[in-house]
């Protein structure tokens, strides 16, 4: 048989798809299994087993789609483009590869926006069903428009996906600027930001840097939300510093203080001070926005400023803090250790913050 005369049809192969495949699948994955593009829409007439969910693919029953169909349906549309790009060059037609239901071509695709959000367990985003539109991230260069409940969101810079219930999925700081850039409603965006913070999901910076990339800090129910959400940020890292302190046996610092030299001026906040030692402790909060450069110069000035008074500085991120909190709990406790060994730090006054 000549390889590019399409294979006789049967039976068979329907009474398969239906019966071991994933209900959904598209006409490149049709036509792999013996099943022609024309055989495939007889399928779907009216009063049909089958039906077209999107153009090039196939719902494999009668009834509506289920949340994890939409899923798959979407991610097939974006991948179509690519795969009939394949299926003309190759030279031979691609054959059915075992266990393929579990290995869709989805050709760089990922799930991103509310559904994503949906799929990471976020509990203030919506059921799958209920959403009108699944947004689906793809590289700029994708020629495809968004059609029926398949929303196309396009990028130059695609992240490294999340697998979750069989699908790739965007990370969490992605798939939640591409969910704000859908909602006008202040109190929706509130609350993604603070759950994904509370929630242990990322780090505010991490947020925040993905809403400047998408230009989203221009608006003002977005830039609201952001501050609530640094605010929030810094408490959770202030308990976790507290609780490193706590449950690893360091000495108690005077928390939240402000130091100056006698009569001289003010050298800046750090957020834990060990007066004896000559230590102290910073959380670095900051949010990579436009004054980012700006903001560190500070930080590092101060620090310089203080370590020339012969003050250690320990530097702490809420991700160190979140990630290896242990590891922070020994660098701090060297600090303390090695205060013996240094020159006598010169002496400041110490005031609340």
């Amino acid at each position: 048989m000549n390889h590019n005369t399409p294979a006789p049809l049967s039976p068979r192969p329907l009474r398969h798809l239906v019966q071991t495949q994933r209900r959904v699948m598209s006409g490149s994955q049709l036509k792999a299994h013996g099943v022609s593009t024309s055989a495939a829409h007889e399928q779907c007439r009216s009063g049909g087993p089958w039906q077209q969910v999107l153009p090039g693919v196939f719902l494999l029953h009668p009834g509506p789609p289920t949340g994890e169909e939409r899923l798959h349906a979407v991610l097939l549309y974006a991948g179509r483009a690519v795969q009939e790009r394949r299926r003309t060059t190759d030279a031979v037609p691609a054959q059915p590869l075992a266990g393929e239901a579990h290995a869709a071509p989805y050709a760089d695709a990922m799930i991103t926006g509310l559904a994503a959000l949906t799929l990471h367990g976020f509990a203030s985003a919506p059921p799958l069903l209920s959403l009108d539109h699944i947004d689906v991230l793809v590289p700029r260069t994708r020629r495809l428009r968004a059609t029926e409940f398949a929303r196309l969101v396009r990028t130059t810079g695609m992240p490294t996906p999340v697998q979750l219930t069989g699908v790739p999925v965007a990370p969490v700081p992605r798939a939640i600027a591409d969910a704000v850039a859908q909602l006008a409603d202040a109190g929706a965006v509130r609350r993604l930001l603070t759950e994904a913070v509370r929630g242990g999901h990322c780090e505010p910076a991490a947020v925040v840097r993905e809403l400047t990339q998408a230009r989203l800090l221009s608006r003002p129910h977005v830039v609201d939300a952001v501050d609530s959400l640094l605010a929030e940020g810094r408490a959770i890292a202030e308990d976790r510093l507290y609780a490193m302190v706590r449950e690893h046996g360091l000495p108690d610092p005077l928390w939240n203080v402000d130091l100056r030299l006698p009569g001289g001026p003010h050298l800046g906040g750090v957020d834990g001070y060990w007066p004896d030692q000559a230590v102290a402790v910073e959380l670095d909060t900051r949010a990579p926005r436009q004054d980012e450069d700006a903001l560190w110069s500070e930080y590092a000035r101060k620090r310089e400023h203080l370590e020339r008074l012969g003050i250690t500085v320990v530097h702490i991120t809420p991700k160190k803090l979140r990630e290896s909190i242990e590891q922070q709990a020994a660098v701090v406790r060297t600090a303390l250790m090695a205060s013996g060994d240094r020159d006598p730090a010169a002496y400041v006054v110490v005031l609340p913050r």
